[in-house]
């Protein structure tokens, strides 16, 4: 008897294999019949982009829908290249489902444009094209590209630097991922270290770079060295520990993966009522600071919102007034010296600390 199961069992696997193979051969086979092109803009359309417009559509791309031989869903893309470019590797303005028009921002034309070389308020010409694809693949794309002139504002400055954010019951977000973590001040000479010295609570804390996510994070691996978590993956490494409430110097290199937490001596430091940033790149010039905020949870850190600064130069000074003032020589972070800060236009998140002068300007389109 069960001899006979088995060979009743054996025979109803070949069989469902059976089916399942014919199944395979008799699928229809989907076919591309024509691939959308453009009824809306027509090629020669000019854009003069302005950032007090960022947020506004610069352009609603209309396109004629792609055929295929079922009823299946299309994606599609719109992408934009260098004028005469071969599109193998364009900017990717918008993805939209089952829909023949896509509304496209000033700011994210304008991004487009200085990331494929465009010069700001320097006219550039770009080709258009959109793509179709189904989950089964057979994308198609449209046979001629639009072609438009775009004038660029600066836009967010190239900005090649990693920045690292304190997490933990012993910083000012707490557990919080996302809330107004403090930041890192990354050298200005060296792209892999990072200092912090500041005030923590008895606590624990790591690292993250990217603001509402917890990876890559960094933690403590032992006594000198960290341990990475780049991926979901990846274990949870252990926290630094903060033994008692007071500043500490964070240091860490990215590369070697070494650190150092030690304490510091802040006794000695001034508290200042006002700190604000100054200079021919700033609001108000060499005139008058602009007022930064300063921190509840450590006085001696302070901060600006998205604030736009045009090319020129900047330093911090405490009082309104010159009797204490710090500098650098390195754009978007650095500090320790009474140099003029180099300032490329763009907007920026801006960070200050007094207790050694290190700052951080951080490109911010928002």
């Amino acid at each position: 008897m069960k001899n006979i199961y088995k060979i009743l069992i054996a025979f109803v696997g070949v069989l469902a294999v059976s089916c399942n193979a014919d199944d395979v051969d008799n699928r229809t086979v989907l076919t591309a019949i024509a691939g959308p092109e453009f009824k809306t803009p027509l090629s020669g359309k000019q854009y003069i982009l302005d950032e007090n417009d960022a947020s506004k559509v610069a352009e609603t791309f209309v396109w004629s829908a792609a055929e295929y031989d079922q009823n299946v869903v299309v994606n599609y893309t719109v992408v934009i290249d260098k004028k005469g470019g071969d599109f193998s590797a364009p900017v990717n303005l918008g993805t939209i489902s089952n829909a023949t028009e896509l509304a496209v921002t000033v700011k994210t034309l304008n991004q487009a444009a200085i990331e494929l070389g465009a010069i700001p308020d320097q006219v550039a010409q770009l080709d258009i094209k959109v793509i179709s694809d189904v989950s089964k693949g057979l994308a198609m794309t449209s046979k001629m590209p639009i072609t438009v002139t775009v004038t660029p504002y600066t836009g967010r400055l190239t900005y090649d630097f990693v920045d690292w954010y304190l997490v933990g019951d012993a910083t000012v977000s707490g557990w919080d991922n996302n809330k107004g973590n403090q930041p890192m001040f990354r050298s200005g000479t060296s792209a892999s270290d990072y200092k912090f010295t500041g005030f923590f609570k008895k606590g624990a804390f790591k690292v993250i770079s990217k603001l509402g996510s917890w990876v890559p994070m960094l933690g403590k691996a032992d006594a000198t060295k960290m341990a990475p978590r780049n991926t979901d993956a990846d274990a949870d490494p252990a926290s630094f520990e903060i033994a008692a409430d007071g500043f500490y110097t964070f240091s860490m290199n990215t590369e070697t993966l070494e650190y150092t937490l030690v304490a510091f001596d802040a006794s000695a430091k001034a508290t200042y009522t006002t700190v604000g940033i100054i200079g021919s790149s700033t609001p108000k010039g060499w005139d008058a600071s602009t007022a930064m905020k300063q921190s509840t949870f450590d006085a001696h850190m302070w901060s600006l919102g998205v604030t736009a600064l045009i090319d020129g130069e900047a330093k911090f000074r405490a009082n309104d007034a010159w009797d204490v003032s710090w500098g650098g020589k390195t754009a978007f972070s650095g500090g320790g010296t009474g140099d003029n800060i180099p300032v490329g236009k763009s907007k920026y998140l801006i960070y200050f600390n007094d207790l050694d002068g290190s700052y951080l300007l951080i490109p911010n389109q928002e």
